[in-house]
């Protein structure tokens, strides 16, 4: 081998080891995404992978040869578990541990039996494998951050290619049996585009994690702490900026003496009747609907396109789903209440603040008749 090439074997160390840290730091600011611990462990293994092949490139043997293959499938598994956990947020144990497995089986055993040749095709056509399913998970995931994720999918996809170009040179050579490790232009190339990669992934992944953090920090401005629904800034945001359309429609709901519950039975029990109430309007809220938490025991949904009769029968199916639940406390269970109030689009004939204005007048209505039922400005369901 020549020291061109260990010195791309060193600078690929050096990147990983600069991307290992880079994670691991970017995962310890705040703890909350997990996949990047798992990435920088993947991505530790292939440095230590990197360490060992430089070392079988002077002494080459099955043995080590065998644990380099075991090192840096194994960390390629890391980083398609670390791709998964990304996507889906589940744990990456499972589909990594079976995919190494798998892979080496099939790779091993050959350079263990003498086979080096045969074992370096298997090594790089698995690696590729693994990289293959890396990129197709971000893929997969892009929707979240369509930049930064095609790119991760892209240098993952380019990596792949580098070690199925070494596999196809091999194979075309023809030697199941080298007694080295591999002295061909593919084995350059491919480390170039690793190095690349490496690089790119890197400042991929740290564009990708501030991406997240953002969306999640913007997410938090939105959501209402206790009951995860927009919160009052964020509805009247979404709503008020343009004219309500015909057929839309606002409902206004206010629990019903709930004061009466927080001094009865305190307010961690009142926090709880709130996340119960926000649990029947998220479980009844549409697609193109809107649901919020205004204050207090004030709630909110907007009705992006609806029939007033649909309105009625959606406000008056939540109130009595709400009704008919059961509220644990110390000193028993007991049950809680709601009114409504009905607005639309097409009364209204402005902006959203003028229809939730009307939307209250009609629950004031609803309440001034005994609570626990829907009107609108004409139309009231009783109980």
């Amino acid at each position: 081998m020549t020291l061109d090439y260990n010195s791309l074997l060193l600078a690929l160390g050096f990147s990983g080891a600069c991307l290992a840290v880079t994670l691991v730091m970017s995962w310890a600011v705040a703890r909350t995404e997990l996949f990047l611990l798992t990435w920088a462990v993947g991505v530790f293994l292939i440095v230590v992978y990197v360490v060992l092949y430089a070392i079988y490139v002077d002494y080459p043997g099955p043995l080590l040869g065998a644990v380099c293959y075991l090192t840096l499938l194994t960390g390629l598994s890391a980083l398609l578990g670390a791709a998964r956990q990304f996507r889906t947020g589940r744990s990456p144990l499972r589909p990594a541990i079976i995919a190494n497995a798998i892979l080496i089986i099939i790779a091993v055993p050959p350079i263990l039996m003498g086979y080096d040749g045969l074992g370096f095709i298997a090594e790089n056509i698995a690696a590729a494998i693994l990289l293959s399913a890396t990129a197709r998970e971000y893929w997969l995931g892009r929707a979240e951050a369509p930049g930064p994720i095609l790119g991760l999918s892209a240098l993952y996809a380019a990596i792949a290619f580098g070690f199925l170009l070494c596999a196809g040179v091999l194979i075309w050579n023809g030697k199941l049996v080298l007694g080295a490790a591999p002295q061909n232009w593919a084995e350059d190339v491919s480390l170039i585009i690793s190095i690349a990669g490496m690089t790119g992934i890197g400042a991929l992944s740290l564009a990708l994690n501030h991406w997240r953090a953002a969306g999640r920090h913007r997410a938090e401005a939105r959501s209402d702490v206790l009951t995860g629904l927009l919160n009052r800034r964020a509805i009247f945001d979404l709503c008020s900026p343009t004219p309500m359309r015909q057929f839309s429609a606002v409902i206004a709901f206010d629990l019903d003496d709930f004061k009466a519950v927080n001094d009865s039975y305190g307010h961690a029990v009142g926090d709880e009747v709130i996340r119960a109430f926000a649990e029947e309007l998220a479980a009844a809220t549409g697609r193109d609907d809107r649901a919020a938490r205004l204050g207090g025991e004030e709630f909110v949904l907007v009705l992006g396109r609806t029939l007033p009769d649909r309105a009625e029968q959606l406000a008056e199916r939540i109130r009595a789903s709400f009704a008919a639940r059961s509220i644990g406390a110390d000193q028993g269970a007991f049950s809680c209440t709601v009114s409504a109030g009905i607005a639309f689009g097409t009364e209204a004939g402005a902006s959203f603040e003028s229809v939730l204005k009307l939307a209250d007048k009609a629950l004031y209505s609803a309440k001034s008749k005994g609570r626990n039922q829907v009107a609108t400005r004409h139309v009231r369901l009783v109980k």
